[in-house]
């Protein structure tokens, strides 16, 4: 069997070189070597690993053109999600992340199986499973969890923090039709097998920083918060959170006394829904009154 020929690459202008087999995207290449480039879908949808070429023989996957246009195209502009390196190559970053390349950590797979499956609301599910080894994360990261022998696969971000590091959590908004969230009311069960591969994501907990901490989120989003959160309270840092909560509606088990429980903790935290079909709330404070109360199995988790 004839071994993938290895080239080199160079990223300016912060100097960083590393490896890529022919046959793996120069974005691949980054994450199995812990090089956090900045990213997105992965996919040549988003344009969030858009750099420039400086020179080298390169080739290009299939891509949308509203993340790389044409115009650019033809100014050596790439997405490394879907370079392929034919030579040693170099690229001008445009987007980079000096705090996300010094805190890298390589991209890896996981062997799982599913703990549990939770109803938190009508729609959305809590989804809990257990990995046969550590994944090191940055609390606000992803991973992709995949069913099937490969045949789903979908980007989730944790809702724990990092000290869990062998028992993952997902909040997940369920779609009749969705490929993976359809599975979660029967036909996933516990003791399913599945892999998660991670950790992805320019999204995580700036430490020792000195200003307020400001999340936003709504639904689902709330996993990388929660997560976010969890960790902040575990470091025992102390400074001002703003979480700002947006959906249709009070959901009773994701506004919930967590949010309470968060604030008695912190000397400086304001939970602030944003909803677009309010239930009834207490006037101004931003906290759900008794009739939005209720236990929640992802704050009950953190007690």
């Amino acid at each position: 069997m004839t071994e993938a020929q290895v080239h080199r690459v160079r990223f300016e202008p912060v100097g960083i070189e590393m490896e890529v087999e022919e046959g793996e995207t120069v974005l691949n290449a980054a994450f199995r070597q812990g090089i956090s480039l900045m990213h997105g879908c992965k996919e040549g949808q988003c344009g969030s690993c858009k750099s420039k070429l400086i020179d080298g023989d390169i080739e290009l996957l299939k891509y949308s053109t509203f993340a790389l246009p044409d115009y650019e195209s033809e100014t050596n502009h790439v997405l490394l999600c879907r370079t392929h390196a034919y030579s040693d190559v170099s690229f001008e970053l445009l987007n980079y992340d000096e705090d996300l390349l010094s805190r890298s950590i390589a991209v890896k797979a996981f062997a799982g199986r599913v703990a549990k499956i939770s109803a938190l609301t009508a729609d959305i599910r809590l989804l809990e499973i257990e990995i046969d080894k550590p994944l090191k994360f940055w609390a606000g990261q992803y991973v992709d969890l995949t069913l099937h022998d490969g045949a789903i696969t979908r980007a989730f971000s944790m809702a724990n923090a990092p000290s869990e590091s062998t028992n993952l959590r997902f909040i997940i908004k369920k779609y009749p039709n969705g490929a993976f969230s359809s599975l979660l009311d029967g036909q996933l069960g516990v003791g399913d097998a599945l892999t998660a591969k991670g950790p992805y994501g320019t999204c995580f907990r700036r430490e020792e920083r000195p200003g307020p901490m400001l999340l936003i989120g709504g639904g689902s989003g709330m996993s990388p918060l929660w997560s976010i959160l969890a960790d902040h309270i575990a470091s025992k840092e102390q400074r001002p959170v703003r979480f700002f909560y947006g959906g249709p509606r009070a959901r009773r088990s994701l506004l919930c006394r967590g949010t309470r429980s968060i604030a008695a903790r912190l000397k400086d935290f304001k939970f602030v829904p944003a909803l677009s079909h309010a239930e009834r709330m207490t006037s101004g404070t931003g906290r759900p009154d008794s009739s939005t109360r209720s236990s929640c199995a992802i704050c009950a988790k953190r007690k």
